[in-house]
């Protein structure tokens, strides 16, 4: 039973002592990006778009509330079919503003498509600089701490991101 006890402890300070020759490191991506002017570029362009398809569900939004309007006015003095049409063409003008939001805005629309080809050659550019960075000085763990990694504090010279800039040929510059 001692003997037990006793493996399980040098096995334990056996993996303390492996733990504390890991090598950890980390980088702020949002720095990063932000010193891109690449990411700059693609963050404008993708806010243009949204911008206009924005103001394109607002138009639409304020023809609907005008059809509405229009219909509440004259409500009384339509006949029960003349109701039933202007209903129905204001649940269609609701129906087409639906899918025109999905089609631009959501999960898998024109937006998050064209996020996905604007930004995602940029992350991956970073992810191989990180990952040089990473083999250039040994580090076991680079974590990001703009990621909600919940770090609470970070001692500087273990901050990477300049490093990571320097890999992608770009001069830090300070705002």
């Amino acid at each position: 039973m001692k003997f037990k006890y006793l493996f399980i402890l040098i096995i334990a300070f056996l993996g303390i002592g492996q733990l504390s020759a890991q090598k950890f490191g980390y980088v702020d991506t949002d720095y990063i990006l932000g010193q891109l002017t690449e990411y700059k570029a693609a963050q404008k362009q993708l806010n243009e778009i949204s911008q206009k398809w924005e103001s394109e569900i607002q138009t639409m939004k304020d023809a609907i509330d005008k059809l509405y309007k229009d219909y509440k006015s004259e409500e009384i003095l339509l006949s029960p079919s003349q109701r039933k049409e202007r209903e129905d063409a204001i649940v269609e003008k609701e129906n087409k503003l639906r899918e025109f939001e999905q089609e631009k805005f959501g999960v898998n629309g024109e937006l998050f498509k064209k996020r996905q080809e604007l930004i995602k050659p940029i992350q991956s550019k970073i992810s191989d600089a990180i990952l040089k960075v990473a083999k250039k000085n040994g580090l076991d763990f680079i974590f990001d701490k703009s990621a909600n990694m919940n770090i609470l504090y970070s001692n500087p010279k273990f901050d990477r991101s300049d490093d990571v800039l320097d890999e992608l040929g770009v001069t830090p510059t300070k705002d």
